[in-house]
């Protein structure tokens, strides 16, 4: 008796929004309901501040859940960030991206039960949950107001989607997207979306540069590798399903901040502290194998660098999936040097790295015939990246039994 009232009080709260945030719900079929993320992105720089603008930002998910909530981030700002308000609804379809929300599906997002809030320099802040019927593999418009000049904004550069800005009133929560006149690449403050859901067993995050941010693929088509692997996890049965956060940044390194965090640095922020992680997919040295980043140490100073990732996701109890460094010949930064440095750091990554399985991305996407080269029916030209096909083939090399965690 005691413990069906307890059932019934945590349904209660999860109908008016007031449940903790950590805590498991069971759902209709008296499964537990728990937190993971569905969508995320990585904070990459930082743009000009839109002071008056809204900014409608568009985000593809992965896994469906019955309640969502948003995290928003100063992490790269200089100053307090005064977010306006904040809303949260699913993206009306369309033949032509749109910022027009589905009818009967705009949430205003609370922070401690308030419209507003105050991120300070250099954090993040996670909404309160929000009842909304989350579908997986839809899109969601997160729209933020700002109505300050808060110094520079902490945004995602390269987000090959189409997102809107509405100049002048505050327009977070207008259904119809008319007053959204501009458009802009790139995702400002938003960084995940979590879902409280029966249906996955958590989520996985993929840890990468601009293979993984999407370089060389369809906009507004989600067909980076991520997006790919998502599409393959969903047909699993709900306990085998895993969200996919993709934490890839564009010419991001692994032993330098030249571009953006480097992957050691942005490792807590981006995999350690997103919602129900089981497994984090490491792809992430090519660009250090280009520009000389190891210097004098060589591969020596990769496989201090990935032995430290592995360490400190094993310590939170997060399976690391490896990833093989991919072809490049072709491109203006390959040479014989840097070639043999990749093969060193693929061997390494392959038979001594202390990873809990390897997926090989090289040999999936080589030439069988040239394999310093990627194949071309997967090269948009600058042969480094991968075009929709490529992507493709990266998400069907992963073994989805190393996912689990």
């Amino acid at each position: 008796m005691v413990k069906a009232v307890r059932v019934i009080v945590a349904l209660l709260l999860v109908l008016l929004g007031t449940a903790p945030a950590h805590a498991a719900t069971p759902d209709r079929r008296g499964e537990k309901e728990e937190w993971a993320g569905t969508w995320a992105t990585a904070a990459s720089g930082t743009a000009p501040p839109l002071p008056g603008a809204s900014i409608r930002n568009v985000v593809h998910t992965s896994i469906g859940g019955s309640t969502a909530r948003v995290r928003l981030s100063n992490r790269l700002g200089i100053r307090p960030l005064r977010l306006g308000s904040v809303t949260l609804a699913l993206q009306e379809h369309g033949y032509f991206p749109r910022p027009d929300a589905v009818p009967g599906t705009m949430r205003q997002v609370l922070f401690d039960g308030r419209p507003t809030a105050v991120v300070p320099a250099g954090e993040e802040v996670v909404s309160d949950p929000v009842r909304l019927q989350v579908p997986g593999g839809s899109n969601l418009l997160v729209s933020v107001h700002t109505p300050f000049d808060d110094g520079p904004a902490t945004y995602h550069r390269i987000a090959k989607q189409t997102n809107f800005v509405a100049y002048g009133a505050d327009r977070a929560s207008d259904v119809r997207g008319g007053a959204y006149t501009s458009t802009v690449r790139s995702w400002y403050y938003v960084t995940g979306v979590d879902v409280r859901t029966a249906r996955a067993a958590g989520s996985v995050v993929a840890l990468g540069d601009s293979l993984t941010d999407g370089v060389g693929t369809t906009p507004d088509s989600n067909s980076r590798w991520p997006d790919r692997l998502a599409d393959r996890l969903a047909a699993l049965p709900p306990r085998h399903r895993l969200g996919v956060l993709n934490a890839g940044i564009s010419g991001n390194r692994v032993l330098n901040d030249r571009s953006g965090p480097s992957a050691l640095e942005r490792f807590d922020a981006d995999v350690l502290r997103r919602s129900g992680v089981r497994t984090v997919i490491v792809l992430e040295g090519i660009n250090d194998v280009m520009t000389d980043a190891a210097g004098k140490d060589g591969i020596k100073a990769f496989r201090k660098a990935y032995r430290t990732l592995a360490k400190r996701a094993h310590a939170k109890g997060i399976k690391v999936v490896g990833a093989t460094l991919t072809p490049y010949r072709g491109h203006l930064a390959y040479t014989p040097g840097r070639e043999a440095l990749r093969q060193e750091v693929n061997r390494f990554i392959r038979e001594d790295a202390p990873f809990d399985a390897v997926v090989d991305f090289d040999a999936a996407v080589r030439d069988p015939q040239r394999p310093d080269r990627i194949r071309p029916a997967y090269d948009p030209g600058d042969h480094l990246h991968f075009n929709d096909a490529g992507m493709k083939a990266l998400a069907r090399a992963v073994d989805l039994k190393t996912l689990r965690g």
